[in-house]
């Protein structure tokens, strides 16, 4: 596997043997597990406008608006504890391929956000107020659902497939 001697030292770190062997691991999963389901919710009632499902009555502009500083938020926590979970058995997780999936489909979930951001909705003047979004929209919105539910499945594998 690359970077097998970067994996070793950043398992040997000071830091990851403390996380590791102490009660920061189950503590930083918990506020882990938090983030991730704060991240869902939010992006969870974003795409649920966005493919016209709910929060009709408020603009598409205004949910992702009010929405965003959460998400950013909790993805911030989410990827300091989840680094801080990695770097405890970095070797062991990074030839697993539960983590290897999650990677996959969190680098999949930020291109469809940035497809989205950069394409469909430079054009959301056109269909803000709109019940019926584009089906750029709505197929960003259900990618979006469909890919974060395979992060969370594949995060919950990765530790059960240790």
């Amino acid at each position: 596997m690359p970077f097998t001697e970067l994996w070793t030292w950043l398992e040997g770190l000071p830091l990851a043997e403390h996380i590791g062997f102490t009660w920061w691991f189950p503590f930083l999963e918990s506020i882990h597990v938090l983030a991730i389901g704060l991240v869902v919710g939010s992006i969870l009632m974003a795409d649920l406008r966005l493919l016209g499902v709910a929060a009709l009555s408020y603009a598409a502009s205004r949910v992702t608006r009010e929405l965003l500083p959460w998400t950013w938020g909790a993805v911030c926590i989410a990827v300091i504890t989840g680094f801080s979970l990695f770097m405890t058995r970095a070797a062991t997780y990074i030839e697993n391929p539960a983590f290897q999936t999650k990677l996959v489909l969190l680098l999949l979930a930020g291109v469809n956000m940035a497809l989205f951001q950069t394409r469909t909705f430079r054009g959301i003047a056109d269909w803000d107020n709109a019940a019926a979004t584009p089906v750029a929209a709505r197929v960003a919105g259900a990618t979006s659902l469909l890919v974060w539910a395979g992060v969370v499945l594949a995060g919950r594998w990765v530790g059960h497939s240790i």
